[in-house]
């Protein structure tokens, strides 16, 4: 069954300008500028004010879903550019210590030592996310940048790095792990 008309709205913040031309949204704010391509989904985006309105008419089901999902990635954009996201990974090793070179940039990851292999991993980081080693935490990788999709891919293509092969792994439990995901409070 159709929907004739399903809408749902979101408030713009203070210090942030929302710009959408045919469905791509770039967001400005003062951590900097994201811009997302939303082409592929057939939703209606229109700025009123200080107030963004997603619109679907004669949406089926899965269509009306859309609306959500769009208004989360550009809350999560609005997030990004005033506040930011952080994932912070723990080192897990039983008998080899695992080794984590970060570059001087801090957009690379050097693995050494992962299970005593001689096998050196290099992760990048997704742009405009940055790496560093924690201070108050031994064994402790944070990563920080504006974009939540590219902090988090940046992540997990360090976990998967990782990634114990020909073992069982409830017994090797070695790896790099996500401990936790926090919003960066403007600082």
């Amino acid at each position: 069954m159709k929907d004739i008309f399903k809408q749902d709205e979101l408030t713009i913040p203070e210090g942030v300008t929302v710009n959408i031309k045919s469905r791509q949204v770039t967001v400005e704010g003062p951590r900097g500028t994201l811009t997302k391509n939303l082409r592929h989904l057939n939703i209606e985006l229109r700025l009123e004010g200080s107030k963004i309105r997603f619109v679907v008419h004669h949406g089926v089901r899965k269509h009306v879903a859309c609306i959500r999902t769009v208004r989360s990635l550009v809350n999560n954009m609005i997030t990004g550019v005033t506040k930011g996201f952080q994932y912070k990974l723990r080192y897990v090793y039983a008998h080899f210590p695992i080794n984590v070179i970060i570059n001087k940039e801090g957009n690379a990851v050097e693995i050494r030592n992962f299970l005593g292999q001689k096998v050196v991993f290099h992760v990048k980081m997704r742009e405009g996310v940055s790496c560093e080693a924690s201070k108050g935490q031994k064994d402790e990788l944070t990563i920080t940048g504006n974009d939540l999709e590219a902090v988090s891919q940046s992540a997990a293509d360090i976990q998967q790095s990782c990634l114990v092969k020909n073992k069982d792994i409830r017994k090797f439990l070695d790896g790099i792990y996500v401990s936790e995901r926090n919003v960066l409070e403007s600082e």
